[in-house]
């Protein structure tokens, strides 16, 4: 996919135990478009940081291990310090697929959209793919739960897949989030409750030994964690309760899209 406009576009990878995939994962980006890969180790055990030296990524490696929402702060607070205009997370399990980021990115070069989600749900079965069948039905109950909340149409909102543009991340206070994997969600309120553009584009996914998985007891946590973030959205936005994550930069959102950097 030829894009009309080069804008600097920077991947993250958020990384844990990822040296059997890392290298494959780096091979398939479209090396032509990106700018910048950026890899936050959370203190692996295995070779992912050697590889990611042969690589020669920009690393940055925890003293211990912080949690899936702690790295992606990491990666978004070093990523934003390059001056990209596009921030793209790519998971180095090798489960999406990294040949597919033009198509990520299109709808922020575009300007149709401020986030991009890769849905899994718009793609083909995931369950033929190898998502497990209780993943599959919690991800659509959850879903459709969140579209109740938020007001919106989205195929899933528990994707490891995502773009961001500049003006969004630096809108919100991602830094006030959970450590943990409800990270992704926290983020997704705070963008709601700014009218930001979310749109998604089918991707199809990779299930394999390999591939990172949240196990049965963290994804049960991470379930009800969603569903503390809705309660706390509800209240904010009733204004019953004010819950500062949600609010903290919200009026800054017109300045930072002023002093965005142009592409």
């Amino acid at each position: 996919m030829q894009l009309k406009v080069k804008p600097k576009i920077a991947v993250v990878m958020p990384a844990f135990n990822a040296a059997r995939t890392l290298r494959k994962t780096w091979e398939d980006l479209p090396h032509d478009i990106v700018d910048h890969v950026i890899l936050v180790d959370d203190n692996s055990t295995d070779d992912t940081v050697d590889i990611a030296r042969q690589l020669g990524l920009q690393i940055f490696v925890h003293d211990r291990n912080y949690g899936y929402g702690a790295n992606q702060k990491t990666c978004y607070s070093l990523a934003l310090q390059t001056n990209a205009a596009v921030i793209v997370m790519v998971h180095p399990d090798y489960q999406y697929d990294p040949t597919l980021l033009p198509k990520i990115v299109k709808p922020l070069i575009d300007d149709s959209a401020d986030i991009v989600f890769g849905s899994r749900l718009l793609a083909s079965d995931p369950m033929a793919a190898g998502m497990p069948w209780w993943k599959y039905w919690a991800n659509r109950f959850l879903t459709k739960l969140e579209n109740v909340v938020f007001g919106l149409n989205l195929s899933e909102y528990h994707t490891g897949y995502r773009a961001y543009n500049r003006k969004a991340l630096e809108a919100v206070n991602y830094q006030m989030n959970s450590d943990a994997f409800v990270f992704d969600q926290e983020i997704v309120a705070q963008f709601v409750v700014l009218g930001l553009r979310i749109t998604e584009v089918p991707v199809p996914t990779r299930y394999f030994p390999q591939a990172s998985s949240a196990s049965v007891l963290q994804s049960v946590r991470y379930g009800l964690e969603i569903l503390v973030v809705l309660l706390r959205y509800i209240l904010h936005a009733g204004h019953i309760a004010r819950h500062r994550p949600f609010e903290s930069l919200s009026n800054r959102y017109r300045d930072v899209t002023d002093d965005a950097p142009k592409s």
